[in-house]
């Protein structure tokens, strides 16, 4: 027998009180559309995008980088003027400019490896697919693109994220978790043409490799098996399957006036359905109320989108406790440790605070776990 590492087991419990209620789907469903309750007062929002100032530092090994990158925008857009670095990671850098009397960012990739060359030339594949069919939702336009390069420019959406983390310490705003849950729900809803777009993510595989790795157990297999193979014999009869951004994250949505824009398409594709809801889910463990609906929305449309879900929430969590562990045992031999996980913009919990997330996450791991074990036994 295949014994699990201790990745599956609970630490102790933090000594912050956890919020109650939230649990994958263990209180009776309500209608989808139904609406976050009251809560705590609101927040004051965040600043938008700043206005474009300052200058870009070319000297030195960062800046030459900078200045290939700006030459491969120069190749496919010749009139965009770089102002500002937006974001920078070792992976790619974001920078903000012009093209005229728009306001543009250019994503260009540093790190080729296979993995990240992919993905960018996945992403560029998407947003030139949403020039010819237009999702539910608002994305930024496309102004060129070049796969060879893995270079990309979209226009700039206003807005602020509705997070800055990919965990946020504390759970935003009610008003701005509907935007972005109600942003999510009306894409999970889109049918676009068949053979536009691939399914990123093989299941089969994915939950082989957790195991090897020992971050699922022998019956974490088996019960996830059993569940995805109900689900495809669902599939033969609904059709189930679930176009999803497949990244929602909150700091991938910007909230603004005209409603949530969603931006970083590198993972969008079929999924089984629910596999956003699983994403948001999962870093919302400091807002119970939206657990609560988003658990309820998932089993809404019957046993299949239920085990569906499920199957997803068991994936993301231990894809975030691998990328977490990774980083804390990181952290013990780093004076300074990176952010685990794509670069987005805000702090990055380190030390303690990527300890508790942990201890969090391990805990949410158990409650999905006894939630697919449940949904086995009533097959």
């Amino acid at each position: 027998m295949h014994a699990a590492s201790s990745s599956v087991s609970a630490p102790p419990r933090s000594l912050r009180p956890r919020p109650g209620g939230g649990g994958p789907y263990l209180e009776p469903a309500r209608p989808a559309g139904a609406v976050l309750g009251a809560g705590r007062p609101r927040r004051a929002p965040g600043p938008g995008p700043q206005p474009l100032s300052g200058r870009l530092d070319l000297s030195g090994a960062q800046g030459a980088q900078l200045r290939a990158a700006i030459a491969s925008v120069h190749r496919i857009c010749p009139e965009f003027t770089p102002v500002q670095v937006l974001r920078r990671s070792g992976r790619s850098v974001l920078l903000v400019g012009t093209t005229g009397r728009t306001t543009a960012v250019a994503k260009c990739l540093l790190d080729h490896s296979p993995i990240w060359t992919d993905r960018s030339r996945h992403e560029i594949a998407v947003y030139r697919s949403f020039v010819r069919h237009r999702p539910p939702a608002r994305v930024p336009r496309l102004i060129a693109a070049d796969p060879d390069n893995c270079t990309l420019v979209i226009e700039r959406m206003p807005g602020r994220a509705a997070a800055l983390q990919r965990h946020p310490v504390e759970a935003p705003a009610r008003a701005d978790i509907r935007a972005a849950l109600g942003a999510i729900c009306r894409l999970n809803a889109w049918r676009p043409p068949p053979g536009m777009f691939d399914a990123p993510l093989d299941y089969a595989e994915r939950i082989a490799r957790f195991h090897d790795l020992g971050l699922l157990t022998d019956r974490d297999m088996g019960d996830l098996q059993k569940l995805v193979h109900g689900i495809a014999h669902s599939a033969g009869r609904q059709g189930l399957g679930q176009f999803c951004h497949g990244d929602a994250l909150l700091s991938n949505i910007l909230l603004s006036p005209a409603g949530p824009v969603l931006v970083d398409w590198e993972h969008a594709g079929w999924y089984l359905p629910g596999y956003d809801l699983a994403t948001l889910w999962a870093v919302l463990g400091d807002a119970p109320v939206a657990r609560r609906q988003i658990s309820q929305i998932a089993q809404s449309a019957g046993p299949a989108s239920r085990d569906a879900f499920l199957v997803n929430l068991m994936l993301v969590l231990t894809r975030e406790i691998r990328t977490y562990e990774t980083a804390v045992q990181r952290s013990m031999h780093e004076t300074a440790p990176t952010a685990p996980g794509p670069a987005h913009p805000g702090a990055a919990p380190t030390g303690e605070e990527q300890r508790l997330l942990l201890r969090r996450l391990h805990d949410d791991c158990q409650l999905a776990r006894r939630a697919v074990r449940a949904a086995v036994g009533t097959r």
